[in-house]
């Protein structure tokens, strides 16, 4: 069966349960742009619990405007602010330095585009993962969907609809503040490395 679902920015295991436990994957690209969403932002757990990464935006007039066309607002320096956030919460993870190479060119190029930067975002854990994920772009926007074909995750961007409780893990800084649930995925490759994979096919995702 085929998995509908939103390209984030780092996107949270929610993604990753759902795009590892799918034969194909189809990514929406049509839909209209939506505030206070996981399009543009995630969430990591810092020295000083959890912390918000948000990507600062070009707003418009036009309150109908799609999420392909969204420019990220470049008067901010937003990426070196977000790279030394994953320093301070990751460098004494296990494997934050095995893959801090891989990751360290997202912060350093300027892309226009929002949705182009939450794919790369993507293709740089599908690889450090080892993922191959088949996947497609929307032409148009998907509704309704055949929910014999097609699994609906489109909701997954709305972190407050998205209920799952999934397994713990050793995270840096539990023993201050517990565990948290359902971070960024680079929470959880941080923690983990290759054993995230493992991590997320074994998940069950609760959708509201």
């Amino acid at each position: 069966m085929k998995t509908l679902i939103h390209p984030s920015y780092f996107p949270s295991i929610s993604h990753f349960v759902a795009l590892s436990q799918t034969e194909e994957v189809i990514f929406e690209i049509e839909d209209n742009f939506q505030k206070q969403t996981n399009r543009n932002r995630t969430y990591i757990y810092s020295p000083n619990g959890i912390q918000l990464l948000n990507i600062p935006i070009k707003h418009s007039k036009d309150s109908r405007q799609k999420t392909k066309d969204i420019k990220i607002e470049p008067d901010f320096d937003w990426q070196k602010q977000h790279f030394k956030s994953l320093e301070a919460a990751y460098r004494s993870s296990p494997f934050f330095e095995f893959f801090e190479d891989d990751l360290r060119p997202i912060f350093e190029k300027k892309h226009q585009f929002l949705i182009d930067l939450n794919f790369e975002s993507l293709d740089i854990v599908f690889k450090c993962l080892r993922m191959k994920i088949d996947y497609s772009k929307t032409t148009e926007y998907l509704t309704p969907v055949d929910c014999n074909k097609i699994k609906d995750y489109r909701n997954l961007i709305d972190g407050k609809k998205d209920s799952s409780e999934f397994t713990k893990y050793t995270q840096v800084f539990e023993e201050k503040y517990g565990f948290i649930n359902n971070l960024s995925i680079l929470d959880l490759l941080f923690n983990e490395g290759k054993y995230a994979i493992n991590y997320v096919k074994e998940q069950t995702l609760i959708i509201k």
